[in-house]
């Protein structure tokens, strides 16, 4: 018969979508993932050069809850169903008391052999991957258009803050980054420099007439 499909072929108008990503959200997702993956070998390769348990315990906590992450991403991101498990929520261990002020330090200059790689330069690269990770998720996560990946991505950059922030504790509690402030009558002009809105509604101006 003429109207017959030939063998193998299925005709297009028929087959109900299956994908309901868009080109630029895929590459945004796989640089996501590939993203993730890149920490976490990272972070093998700094454990070697790491002596310091209180450092080798941070980075393997979360080592294993980036993992758990990445799981669940790259799950949702391959069979566009929601995943067998749901995003975690990372809980840091560390106090949150932040020390402020700065100490006399030896200025800081490229290392010139490996010995001397430290807990101080190793830290500084674990807070740069992850708030460069989180930073891109942030981005990527208003213009995803799966909703499953896309709330995966959203509820992710919350756990990225929280892993960056116990990396900044780590470094600011033995003095790796240290806070300066202002002084007080500065440190209140700041924050006076702003006030709530109160009372009378703001007046909107009219939106342009449409042209005929």
């Amino acid at each position: 018969m003429m109207n017959q499909q030939p063998s193998g072929h299925v005709n297009s108008s028929q087959v109900a979508p299956t994908l309901n990503h868009g080109g630029h959200d895929l590459f945004d997702s796989h640089e996501i993932i590939a993203g993730m993956i890149n920490v976490l070998d990272q972070y093998m390769i700094f454990r070697t050069f790491m002596s310091d348990q209180e450092l080798i315990s941070l980075l393997d906590r979360q080592y294993t809850f980036i993992e758990s992450q990445y799981n669940v991403l790259a799950q949702a991101f391959s069979t566009g169903q929601p995943p067998s498990q749901s995003t975690g929520v990372y809980k840091m261990t560390l106090s949150h008391d932040v020390q402020f002020g700065l100490t006399p330090s030896q200025p800081k200059k490229p290392n010139r052999n490996i010995s001397e790689v430290k807990e101080a330069g190793l830290s500084a690269h674990m807070l740069g991957l992850i708030k460069g990770q989180a930073s891109l998720m942030g981005m990527a996560a208003s213009e995803i258009t799966n909703p499953i990946v896309r709330r995966i991505v959203a509820d992710t950059v919350p756990n990225f803050i929280e892993l960056a922030y116990e990396i900044f504790l780590y470094q600011n509690k033995h003095q790796y980054y240290q806070v300066p402030q202002l002084n007080d009558r500065d440190a209140q002009a700041m924050t006076s420099a702003y006030q709530p809105v109160i009372g009378q509604k703001a007046t909107m101006p009219q939106p342009k007439t449409p042209i005929q």
